[in-house]
């Protein structure tokens, strides 16, 4: 009778994924942490315990698609062992040729197909009709993740893995293997045959991770968006400007609290269970410039575009044009990376542009600077470059949500014809949960570093009981604001 009950819930459910904050995820982990003491010092077991943890976790989000996350994992361990090992430069080549293909094929097939489709349909006028594809989820994080593993090792860079198993354990790792980030073998690997520790200050800084990226996500990010943010831009036209304005500005608070979020929880599982992740963000809104947001958002995606995409266009070493048309690719390329939509392509676009024409006026007035952001300079000009470089993003973030040219345009139209700036008051008591919240979450992002780590190091001196109790209290919170459905980050559909 007991497993009558129990079984089901083991099974796939297109309708409840698993997720970070549903209660089967709660119990999937403290089962995994539970047993985990039994395996963490025998290092092949426990690899070969959180690989099967892991594809299950997988196999929750999405179902037989696990098969494509192990298929794809063994071409690029076998094509990465071929590279290694051949001496020949063209047989080298048609490897990592295989391998490109083979990533972005699949990315480009669950991902791309009925965008290209829909757009052949548009331009001349066909008939095609869509297909029914289901877009595993993670497909763009772990199809990047395996394209640098053979990438390293034709540049040199790495060397091949001899176990499969430590290679599959590598893709799949749970915390990651979703949204991000987007971890290389260069940092992951040597992790794995290494003796884990968890001492008393690592649990507070994975208790702090963990309980910042519920508040962000299960808090700010799911009220602000069921409550305010979606209803006006699933219908902007029936909003005044002010009111999409508002929503447009919730909207970047919400993206930042939703992707940090799930960052911050899948770091601070990843220590709890011993192992360490790149960080994802670093107070990206308090950037000084368009350069400096991309050195602090989604860090893990910047850095691969930059290393796999930019630098071998030629960077900034092509000269000063060649250096705006490299940015304008990569942007435009990181922009479709986001989804199947020529909203995200203009989204891209825009941003390739801003980095451009930054890089143009800092050659013409700050020639020696090279790019660096303005952390040296007058604090006025600081305040100017955060409070421009923040509005420009979100600006851009009209694309970035809309699901279509209509709907961006129609909520441009409104905030620049119809703003009506006195609606402020009367909207500020008719949303006064959402803008206390909205209002909270820009301040706790603005704040100083310091009082962050002063919170982290109170957590490490407390008893465990007091640890036991502040989490209690987050769950409580997260209660309270829970939503009717558990909302799905939104990098999922990335």
């Amino acid at each position: 009778m007991i497993l009558d009950k129990i079984l089901p819930s083991l099974l796939y459910d297109p309708q409840n994924p698993l997720i970070f904050t549903s209660t089967f995820f709660l119990f999937f982990f403290v089962a995994l942490i539970f047993f985990y003491p039994l395996v963490v010092s025998r290092i092949k077991v426990r690899t070969w315990y959180l690989m099967i943890a892991s594809l299950f976790f997988y196999y929750k989000t999405s179902g037989a698609f696990v098969l494509l996350l192990v298929i794809t994992a063994g071409i690029n361990y076998l094509i990465g062992f071929g590279i290694a090992n051949s001496e020949s430069r063209v047989r080298r080549r048609l490897l990592i040729a295989l391998s490109v293909i083979w990533n972005l094929g699949s990315l480009g097939y669950y991902k791309y197909s009925n965008f290209l489709l829909d757009t052949i349909n548009n331009v001349f006028g066909g008939n095609l009709p869509a297909l029914d594809i289901f877009l595993p989820v993670g497909i763009s994080f772990f199809t990047f993740q395996t394209m640098s593993y053979t990438l390293d090792i034709f540049y040199g860079k790495l060397k091949p893995i001899h176990s499969f198993a430590d290679f599959l354990f590598f893709v799949s790792f749970f915390p990651q293997l979703v949204a991000g980030p987007i971890v290389r073998a260069a940092w992951f690997i040597p992790q794995i045959n290494q003796r884990l520790s968890l001492d008393r200050e690592r649990v507070a800084k994975a208790l702090v991770l963990i309980f910042a990226g519920l508040i962000k996500k299960g808090v700010i990010a799911d009220y602000i968006s069921v409550n305010f943010v979606d209803r006006v831009f699933d219908n902007p036209a029936l909003y005044s400007g002010l009111e999409n304005l508002l929503a447009l500005y919730g909207y970047s608070l919400q993206v930042y609290c939703d992707f940090s979020g799930y960052s911050d929880i899948a770091i601070g599982l990843a220590i709890l269970l011993g192992f360490n992740l790149p960080q994802n963000f670093n107070s990206p809104y308090r950037a000084t410039s368009l350069g400096d947001f991309w050195h602090r958002w989604h860090i893990s995606l910047s850095t691969w575009l930059r290393d796999y995409l930019y630098f071998p266009l030629g960077g900034s070493r092509k000269g000063k044009v060649r250096t705006y048309v490299n940015l304008m690719v990569t942007m435009v390329l990181g922009g479709l990376w986001h989804g199947a939509s020529w909203n995200f392509v203009l989204w891209g676009a825009l941003n390739g542009a801003g980095l451009s024409i930054e890089r143009f006026f800092r050659n013409l007035f700050w020639p020696k600077r090279n790019g660096a952001p303005l952390r040296k300079t007058a604090l006025p000009l600081q305040i100017l470059g955060v409070v421009f470089t923040f509005n420009f993003i979100t600006f851009t973030r009209i694309f970035f949500r809309n699901r279509s040219f209509a709907g961006s345009l129609m909520m441009i139209e409104r905030i620049f014809t119809d703003l009506n700036a006195r609606l402020f008051f009367t909207w500020l008591k008719q949303y006064q949960m959402v803008a206390a919240l909205i209002a909270a979450g820009y301040l706790l992002h603005w704040l100083p570093g310091k009082f962050k780590l002063g919170f982290e190091g109170l957590l490490q001196k407390s008893p465990v009981p007091v640890q036991a109790a502040f989490l209690a209290l987050v769950i409580w919170v997260l209660y309270q604001f829970r939503a009717a459905d558990i909302q799905p980050f939104i990098y999922f559909q990335f």
